[in-house]
């Protein structure tokens, strides 16, 4: 398993969400303060102003992406540029951030404050119709969500917790319930996440330095070390998804911190033994 080598060094405040859209053939993340989607097509790199800041974006069944916003849920066509909203729940002080979609359509996302103060972040359902439904409240900071092969567990990321947690899912009504505690996380903090192939939970480490894997039974299987302090996400991608793709941060890091980690802000890549799974689509 390599070292993650970097893709491009575009000094992102905070890097996010990545993931591959398989009808477009791209790689897609977002830079949350920078209010930009960033893609990779055939080699070239673009990026579309998202209006505000951005948590998370997600392929959509009718072309193009759903992105967890600032105040709520819009839409991005990356051939227009065009942004429109969904669906609005503003809450003062609070912005959208990590999110991921499900077997049946559902767009799953939640906020935090902006001081990531304990309790002020919810984690929100959208369905196809635009209805929103609050899942989880209250949180610290949303982040991550995944789920097992099977579609019957989910993982979730409240990175203040310091904990992975799992819940039972169920794909008809999209409820969770059962919470456990699938790791406790040391030496930083747990941010986005992804699932391979084999059901290992691949987490990004906020002040770690690193991705690490854990079984589903919660044991930690391998590290991988990132040249950057602040990992935030990661996911799989190329025709293949055998590429694990890693985004990091610069936000928060001081003039010294920056020096001694030029990388920081980055998208760097490794190819780790492992496959993952194709996105769904988001179906409003």
């Amino acid at each position: 398993m390599s070292r993650p080598e970097v893709v491009l060094d575009l000094g992102m405040e905070l890097g996010e969400g990545v993931f591959w859209d398989a009808a477009r053939g791209s790689l897609v993340w977002v830079d949350i303060l920078g209010g930009e989607v960033h893609e990779l097509r055939d080699g070239r790199h673009r990026r579309y102003a998202a209006g505000s800041h951005v948590g998370a974006a997600a392929p959509r069944a009718a072309g193009g992406w759903v992105l967890a916003v600032r105040d709520g849920f819009a839409a991005l066509d990356p051939e227009s540029a065009a942004v429109v909203e969904l669906q609005r729940v503003a809450v003062p002080g609070t912005r959208m951030n990590d999110g991921n979609v499900d077997a049946a359509g559902r767009f799953f996302a939640g906020t935090m404050l902006y001081t990531e103060a304990a309790g002020g972040g919810r984690l929100y359902r959208l369905d196809a119709d635009h209805s929103v439904t609050v899942v989880l409240d209250p949180v610290g900071v949303s982040n991550g969500i995944d789920w097992s092969p099977d579609g019957r567990t989910v993982y979730y990321v409240d990175s203040l917790s310091r904990r992975v947690a799992a819940f039972d899912f169920d794909p008809d009504s999209g409820a969770w319930s059962h919470r456990r505690v699938l790791a406790t996380i040391e030496g930083g903090f747990p941010d986005g996440l992804t699932v391979d192939t084999e059901g290992g939970i691949w987490v990004a480490i906020w002040d770690g330095a690193s991705v690490r894997r854990y079984t589903p039974d919660g044991r930690l299987d391998r590290s991988l070390q990132v040249p950057a302090p602040r990992v935030t996400a990661c996911g799989f991608g190329g025709d293949d998804l055998s590429t694990l793709y890693i985004t990091t941060a610069r936000t928060g890091l001081s003039p010294e911190q920056l020096a001694a980690h030029p990388r920081s802000g980055s998208l760097l890549a490794t190819r780790p033994g492992f496959a993952g799974r194709p996105r769904h689509a988001y179906r409003g």
